[in-house]
């Protein structure tokens, strides 16, 4: 790999522009853009008060920051810098901003989740959504882009209402087999949609997504313990998993428990900035294990991360109790592939969009890399960064390491 400069950034992390020629960064109350291949400075946009939030639109040519504390939304154009347009949300406030799939609608969340507001950049007018469940979770657009998903609570029920996002027009709307809904996602492939209750009842609902009839649920256990930590469907959709605080990722309708016969990975290194590498280690192998007190708030126990590479071969896990591990599974074989020990807690991980490259970072001057051929290490060359968090490109050449102040861009060679 090659590396980029470190640059600052502040607030939210930086992300790459959906075809992957740009990043853009918040320093304190500027926006940055940059060129991905040299890092040059294409724009830099001075905002009105500290960056909250960022997200570029889906055709790579806008980007709306939030300012949150201001109540306002701040949208450029990369084009045409001499372009702005601003949104003044008042009293109600905004909680959180994000793009319609199309590009030409941003949708704001107003604080304690009072109304959703539809701006149309094109039209230049408004529409109003009913106030969501969550204020950050909860709603969710389809794969095509032509409906949007959102939790609501009323009557004591939970609701789901879809959207058809060329009107904003409700499509449907009908009432959840759940006691208290945390969040929803769509099929890849779309009409149907995955709900799942708080971790206080183990419930996964799948729904038909235009007439709300259910079509399977599950539990894995009663009340008698937390239940789902996180889910995520695959690519193609065949296939959900389910992150539970009982320290278990499932596959619908498929169960993987604590390893079994597999290689397992180390990487072995005191010196968080000391040269380190792999080793393998022979089995039976011992992964430590945290045990936390189960009534503080929000255990480190459980299964909080499940992410599918690019081809959907392989799906990564993180028990939080066991912080130090990466778990993965070959869903060819249905076996553990490989496990990931390292000498401290994971702090992020990701999969290049196509094939099955898989990135993790822990907080150390380096990047792990792992691949159906083994795992390596790369160290940053640059003097103190710390790498907390990592992102890749569209094209899966490039990735983004991001530290607490500033981020740089690694690019893969041949």
């Amino acid at each position: 790999m090659d590396f980029s400069e470190g640059y600052r950034c502040s607030g939210p992390a930086p992300v790459f522009s959906p075809d992957g020629q740009f990043t853009a960064a918040a320093v304190e109350h500027r926006l940055i853009i940059r060129e991905v291949e040299t890092q040059r400075v294409v724009q830099l946009y001075p905002c009105l008060d500290r960056i909250d939030s960022l997200e570029w639109s889906p055709n790579s040519t806008y980007v709306l920051v939030g300012l949150f504390s201001r109540g306002i939304i701040q949208v450029w154009s990369v084009d045409s810098p001499d372009w702005s347009c601003k949104i003044d949300e008042g009293p109600a406030g905004v909680a959180s901003v994000r793009w319609s799939p199309d590009g030409s609608c941003v949708l704001a969340t107003s604080e304690f989740g009072l109304r959703v507001t539809v701006w149309s950049l094109r039209e230049r007018s408004c529409a109003y959504l009913r106030g969501p469940k969550h204020v950050r979770a909860g709603a969710a657009f389809s794969a095509d882009g032509a409906h949007l998903a959102v939790l609501e609570r009323s009557e004591m029920k939970d609701w789901v209402t879809v959207y058809d996002t060329s009107s904003w027009g409700e499509a449907a709307r009908f009432p959840l087999p759940t006691s208290d809904a945390a969040d929803l996602a769509w099929s890849p492939e779309g009409g149907v949609l995955a709900v799942w209750d708080s971790c206080l009842q183990y419930k996964v609902a799948l729904l038909d997504a235009s007439s709300g009839a259910t079509l399977a649920t599950y539990a894995a256990y009663g009340p008698e313990a937390l239940g789902v930590k996180c889910v995520s469907w695959s690519p193609a959709g065949e296939l959900l998993a389910v992150g539970s605080f009982d320290r278990v990722a499932r596959l619908l309708n498929h169960e993987l428990d604590e390893p079994g016969p597999g290689p397992s990975s180390t990487a072995r290194s005191l010196d968080p900035a000391a040269r380190s590498k792999y080793v393998i280690t022979p089995l039976p192998a011992s992964v430590p294990r945290l045990n936390p007190p189960l009534d503080a708030p929000s255990p480190k126990i459980g299964v909080g991360r499940c992410a599918w590479s690019g081809d959907g071969r392989f799906l990564a896990t993180v028990e939080d109790s066991s912080g130090p591990a990466v778990w993965v599974w070959d869903l060819g074989s249905m076996e553990l592939g490989a496990v990931l020990l390292h000498m401290a807690p994971v702090t992020d991980l990701a999969w290049a969009p196509q094939g099955s490259t898989l990135a993790v970072v822990t907080g150390a001057t380096k990047v792990h890399l792992w691949t159906p051929a083994g795992a390596s290490i790369v160290h940053i060359p640059l003097p103190g960064f710390q790498a907390f968090g990592c992102s890749w490109s569209r094209g899966g050449t490039t990735l983004l390491v991001r530290g607490p102040d500033s981020f740089c861009c690694a690019y893969l060679t041949a």
